[in-house]
């Protein structure tokens, strides 16, 4: 958080503090409703023109108990006047509802951040669901904090008190209170979350009214008071003209995959099994169903991808997504359509494992399964967006790929993408090209596996197209004709068949860039969710005059044809991964470049100061 200027220039004559960047995290019980809350500030940010990102942090346990450590749901909201690429590191402002919140959170408050606490839900009995010996709002622990202790319970039961709600219904809209004080304290206005409310609840006007009476009740609160002494403007960002809207990396990803669909001029079907944090693409593409979108929640896994095979046998752009352990699930399906060659795109919305593992934390750890968690040789291509609105991109990306190289395309991306959130600028739909699904037509010159000689695919042939029967099923294939064949040697030609066409892909890859130096003493290469925290700590470093290039890779099968070239470069090569060093072994493998991990598998991101520090230490 910086100070660029200050003014008294405000009608109640307090002053006011001009920032460059805030950072916000909202947490309380899973019920508190700090998800919410953090949404409309973020949606309020964006409309205001603020460079936004934000990361939801969202409890495991379905119904943990109310006030317990394990059910604490946070929200943090970076909002700035100039780009930036993460959440921020720690937060500027703490807004904990209970002791637990409180509790599990306090240690990411720096030294003189600003902590906002609901002092009404530091009960004998709340302070003991969070191991408190003593109430640390009296015991002088949080002295190194700007504390304000606001009574948010019994401030929103009582400005509600003549609505007619029940205590239970009035308990729910004191995250509305909370969110009605952090406008008031960091200048935001009310009218987009009123709307929100009135939309949402329109249906009960009673509710609806209270939840406005609410945020009201808290903007009031902040500008009566003389609990706080000033309150802060942060101007606008100075991004790129054009329209802009606040998106999740979840709804990009669907919205991408529909636009594959528009721009294919095929329907889009999508089989999926529930599983979080994939779930919201689920929901977003039913939603949407109107643009010729079909969805099918199947029974499992293996169905959800049986039945996306069967979508692609026909003629339609076929999808199918799942989180962690559910590509695991699918791994024999995915091995039959490399065999039958047919194009078809896989999800995985990565999360940290293994096993069931922490079902709403995010990691980077299945690559390796990507890349080679199948029987046999099956070779697939891989993709991986950088940021939420990237999704959108790498979507069109991934369907590209697969129609023109008639073959399984992995999209990676993960929790921390496609739960959080930054402004996208809507692109112009004539920008964008088409894809061509060249159905084969000609009965006289067909031949199921006769490969185009600049990608190496077969023919995509519609089932009813008179002419074109041909046998489909995941017995090893002759080359050409089709016909089922055990013969040894056709076995090796069919698997080297397709090994090539997966590094032809190459040719549609685009080259490697780097930020900074052609070469150098270092060079940060990162790929996936990365891109935030590499981004910023090098641009930063490099503000110091440290002599450090950063790299992000998309594409991670095959990987971009100049990438050996430019990791020679380079002195050192660092790799940040949300793994165990997943994406180094095939670089040193590949390459036979010494590259250096920088590893975390603690179900969250990494910070910048993560990377800074490491490349401090390398740089000595």
């Amino acid at each position: 958080m910086t100070t660029l200027t200050k003014s008294s220039e405000q009608p109640e004559g307090r002053e006011v503090t001009e920032l460059d960047r805030v950072t916000i995290r909202f947490v309380g019980d899973s019920g508190d409703g700090m998800q919410l809350a953090g949404t409309q500030f973020t949606k309020t940010s964006a409309v205001l023109g603020n460079d936004i990102s934000t990361f939801p942090d969202i409890p495991a346990e379905i119904r943990a108990p109310q006030g317990s450590l394990p059910g604490v749901s946070g929200f943090q909201v970076s909002f700035s006047s100039h780009d930036i690429f993460t959440p921020g590191d720690a937060p500027d402002v703490l807004v904990a509802m209970n002791p637990a919140a409180l509790k599990t959170n306090i240690g990411d408050l720096p030294r003189g951040g600003i902590l906002i606490v609901n002092e009404d839900e530091f009960s004998e009995t709340n302070l003991k669901k969070a191991a408190y010996k003593d109430n640390p709002l009296t015991d002088g622990s949080l002295s190194a904090y700007r504390l304000y202790k606001v009574p948010i319970t019994s401030l929103t039961q009582r400005a509600l008190k003549d609505t007619g709600l029940t205590p239970v219904q009035i308990d729910r809209c004191k995250n509305m209170f909370a969110l009605g004080l952090t406008y008031w304290m960091y200048s935001r206005p009310l009218d987009t979350t009123i709307r929100w409310v009135q939309e949402k609840f329109g249906k009960n006007k009673a509710v609806a009214d209270a939840n406005v009476m609410a945020v009201k009740a808290g903007h009031a609160f902040g500008e009566t008071t003389e609990m706080f002494a000033s309150h802060y403007i942060v101007p606008k960002a100075k991004l790129k003209p054009g329209l802009y809207r606040n998106i999740t990396g979840n709804e990009a990803t669907a919205l991408g995959f529909i636009t594959a669909s528009k721009l294919a001029g095929r329907p889009l079907f999508y089989g999926s099994y529930p599983i979080t944090p994939a779930s919201d693409v689920l929901h977003e593409l039913a939603r949407l169903k109107k643009f010729g979108v079909r969805t099918f929640q199947a029974e499992d896994e293996i169905a959800a991808i049986g039945a996306t095979i069967g979508a692609s046998f026909g003629g339609s752009l076929a999808l199918t997504g799942t989180s962690g352990p559910g590509l695991a699930l699918k791994s024999e399906a995915i091995g039959l359509a490399v065999m039958v060659e047919l194009p078809l795109v896989i999800m995985d919305v990565q999360r940290a494992g293994p096993s069931t593992g922490m079902p709403t934390k995010t990691e980077q750890a299945d690559l390796l399964q990507a890349l080679y968690g199948r029987n046999g040789e099956s070779p697939v291509a891989v993709v991986a967006p950088a940021t939420p609105s990237d999704c959108f991109n790498i979507a069109i990306e991934a369907f590209r790929i697969a129609v023109k190289y008639r073959t399984p395309v992995i999209f990676l991306s993960d929790g921390y993408l496609g739960m959080g959130s930054e402004p996208w600028l809507v692109p112009n739909v004539d920008d964008l090209a088409p894809i061509d699904p060249d159905f084969a037509s000609d009965a006289a010159t067909f031949k199921p596996y006769a490969r185009d000689p600049q990608t190496g695919a077969p023919p995509w042939a519609i089932p009813g197209t008179p002419g074109l029967e041909h046998r489909i099923g995941g017995l090893e294939k002759a080359d050409i004709t089709g016909n089922v064949s055990y013969d040894p040697n056709n076995h090796d030609r069919m698997v080297h068949l397709r090994a090539e066409k997966i590094e032809r892909i190459v040719q549609d890859v685009p080259d490697v860039e780097v930020m900074g130096e052609p070469g150098g003493p270092l060079l940060v290469l990162g790929w996936g969710s990365t891109y935030g925290a590499i981004t910023t700590a090098v641009m930063r470093a490099q503000a110091q005059g440290k002599k450090v290039t950063s790299a992000h890779l998309r594409h991670l099968n095959p990987l971009p044809k100049n990438l050996g070239e430019v990791l020679r470069r380079y002195d050192r090569v660092l790799m940040p991964e949300v793994n165990l060093g997943q994406l180094r072994l095939i670089v040193r493998g590949k390459y036979l470049v010494d590259a250096i991990g920088l590893n975390k598998v603690a179900g969250r991101p990494f910070t910048i100061a993560d990377i800074e520090n490491k490349i401090t230490e390398l740089l000595g």
